[in-house]
């Protein structure tokens, strides 16, 4: 069975003041249950994570300040986010749902989170509207778990996995690969196990042609036991932030090669929804519930 990760506090308003689009967290489950692709058995609803799993990624000193709201002014304003109780008791909560999913994804193949892929939280500090990183920290549980010994984190979100790249930089049993638009944020980018570049505008066929070559050539080295997928759809044509030319269909195939590559090699897969920034919002839900028919369709 297919788990997806949905918990209420994921639709919750956030700060006055916030810049981060809510409709589709609330819209995709409604979707995807409306159109028979998922029953509400396929939904479960994450708890706060424990406390241990966050630290075995990020500085003490920062999950206090910020569980304190302790947090100054300007790096909140570097987060993207307002701080308020309810925002980071819905960021612990997303970083469960993840965590979760590894567990779920052990048992049935492949598990997905509503929300998270949250790539651009640092050890240290938050960024571009993540302040923990949800894949990180599952990834080094099953680490430390002994659930898996090597882990894939194939990051496909427009924008560089930045604090993920930070946070495995000296982790040897992770492999970080991100493709990402070249021009795009972050404007510091930090140095991956592979880092892709895209120049703006690229189309379906050198997006995918890229895709399955880099994917193949990684394996070619590193043999992964476990993946993560950030599945951002802002790559597609009518992102306002993505720069980038592929189209729905072409996403859509983006997915079928990450899912394939996982089910024929037996790999469980943990999906992360990541960015999707279309004028119009059924362009972004189209898109992200591609990635959750495709993968209901491939694994199930």
């Amino acid at each position: 069975m297919l788990k997806i990760a949905f918990n209420e506090y994921y639709v919750q308003p956030l700060p006055s003041g916030h810049r981060f689009p809510m409709e589709k967290y609330e819209l995709l489950p409604k979707q995807l249950l409306y159109e028979g692709t998922v029953e509400e058995q396929n939904f479960f609803s994450p708890a706060v994570i424990d406390e241990s799993f966050v630290l075995s990624v990020h500085d003490p000193v920062y999950f206090e300040n910020l569980k304190a709201l302790r947090i100054s002014l300007r790096e909140q304003r570097k987060s993207g986010f307002p701080h308020d109780e309810r925002l980071i008791l819905r960021e612990q909560i997303i970083m469960e749902g993840t965590r979760k999913c590894a567990e779920y994804a052990l048992e049935f193949g492949a598990a997905m989170n509503i929300a998270g892929g949250t790539h651009h939280a640092y050890s240290n500090r938050g960024e571009g509207f993540c302040l923990l990183n949800d894949q990180a920290i599952a990834a080094q549980w099953l680490l430390d778990t002994k659930k898996a010994k090597s882990i894939l984190i194939i990051d496909l979100d427009v924008h560089q996995g930045n604090g993920t790249a930070e946070i495995f930089r000296d982790e040897d049993r992770v492999f970080t690969f991100s493709m990402h638009g070249r021009n795009n944020y972050p404007l510091h980018k930090e140095t991956s196990s592979l880092d892709v570049e895209l120049e703006d505008g690229i189309k379906d066929k050198e997006y995918l042609y890229l895709l399955e070559k880099h994917l193949a050539e990684i394996t070619s080295q590193f043999i992964p036991d476990f993946l993560f997928f950030q599945s951002g759809v802002d790559i597609i044509d009518t992102d306002k932030l993505g720069r980038l030319g592929v189209s729905r269909e072409g996403c859509k195939r983006r997915d079928e090669i990450v899912f394939n590559f996982a089910n024929e090699n037996h790999i469980p897969i943990v999906t992360s929804m990541g960015g999707g920034y279309s004028p119009d919002i059924k362009h972004i839900i189209e898109a992200h519930g591609n990635t959750f028919r495709t993968a209901q369709h491939i694994f199930f």
